[in-house]
């Protein structure tokens, strides 16, 4: 292999992508706008839902359960009259309306279980599914406080004393930005390099490549430190101005740790990229493919869902994949500040990993080549 090959090849394949403006659409789109919206979109979580409280008790307790509703998880609580509950759910106006009967306080000191009447807004579907939870949580918490100091019970001798790290605001929106960019470093990697390889079948250059003095490596290679040096200067750059910058989110640990980590998932990454477009005969059908194979990388890797909620099963297959000890790696680093002492393990598994992907990818795209002359 001639390095000079390589370089001058990876030099037209960025000339290339510079000449293709659906592209460079495509990496500013996902680095910017797709990043700010992922992470701050509403969450899962409820936030500053509008809640009407029916007080027909006018007790301390029912006062005590008014108070609990409060900021972010709910907007100050809106005391009104019964007729106009409907009328206020029908406008829109609430998707929570609590009625606390009359004698509520009461029938509780007395040790019988009084029900109070939750109505809620169904059409506002990512509120009304965890909301219901959350006002019954609180309602319980309240009355069981309540009835504790009424009776005047003894404190209990064990008290658990809660301490958030790494976020300790639980702010979605940390932890939305960087998973977002480490899923979109990975769509990128992919696409571009497939199709790199896609487009110079459908352009007819790839014969131009067969009758130039060059070899399937290092045409290989030029395509794959091209377009990860793209996807990496990307999403470093969004990591410091949207992510750092725009949305706020501080970044505990190390850039440059971090940056190694990343190239070393790109020379994974972009080597899988290559591999599927040596199936695909157009952009059509490596869409279909990318379909296939990237849902499941990102979903299982452990970006949207920890590691320990899956299956034994899934957890040790995925240990295959590239994603899954960068999303560790990545998350380590940026969230906890994690040092190469601790990420080493992910630094081996993505050379090695990565080392497979590009012998196996290269297998096939040279067969590939020899199959076109």
């Amino acid at each position: 292999m001639r390095a000079a090959n390589v370089l001058h090849l990876g030099l037209k394949e960025l000339w290339s992508l510079a000449r293709d403006p659906i592209m460079l659409l495509l990496i500013v789109f996902v680095f910017t706008v797709s990043v700010y919206t992922g992470a701050t979109v509403l969450p899962e979580t409820l936030h500053t839902a509008p809640i009407a409280i029916v007080d027909e008790d006018h007790s301390l307790l029912s006062e005590r359960i008014i108070v609990a509703f409060e900021p972010p998880y709910f907007q100050l609580p809106e005391l009104i009259q019964q007729a106009r509950m409907d009328q206020r759910m029908d406008a829109g106006l609430d998707t929570f309306a609590l009625v606390i009967p009359s004698g509520f306080q009461r029938d509780v000191l007395a040790g019988r279980s009084p029900a109070v009447q939750l109505n809620v807004d169904a059409t506002r579907v990512s509120q009304a599914l965890t909301g219901s939870g959350y006002v019954q949580s609180i309602i319980s918490t309240e009355v069981q406080t309540f009835v504790q100091n009424s009776q005047a019970t003894a404190e209990p001798a064990l008290q658990l004393v809660t301490r958030m790290r790494f976020n300790p605001e639980l702010t979605k929106t940390w932890f939305g930005a960087v998973n977002k960019v480490i899923d979109n470093i990975t769509l990128l990697s992919i696409v571009l390099t497939g199709a790199a390889l896609i487009r110079e079948r459908e352009r007819g250059t790839i014969e131009h490549l067969l009758v130039m003095p060059v070899t399937p490596f290092e045409i290989m290679a030029s395509k794959v430190w091209s377009m990860g040096l793209v996807v990496l200067l990307s999403g470093l750059l969004s990591l410091l101005f949207v992510v750092q910058d725009l949305l706020r989110v501080p970044l505990a640990g190390s850039l440059p740790l971090f940056t190694a980590g990343a190239t070393l998932y790109l020379f994974a990454s972009t080597s899988l990229g290559i591999f599927l477009g040596t199936f695909a005969r157009s952009m059509a059908q490596f869409g279909l493919l990318l379909m296939m194979v990237l849902l499941p990388l990102q979903m299982l890797s452990g970006g949207v869902t920890p590691r320990e909620s899956m299956p034994e099963l899934v957890r040790t297959v995925m240990l295959a994949a590239p994603n899954t000890h960068f999303v560790m790696l990545a998350q380590g680093i940026l969230f906890r500040g994690a040092t190469l002492s601790v990420v080493w393990p992910q630094f081996l598994a993505l050379l090695l990993i990565g080392s497979v992907f590009f012998g196996v990818a290269h297998a096939r795209f040279r067969s590939a080549i020899t199959a076109m002359a």
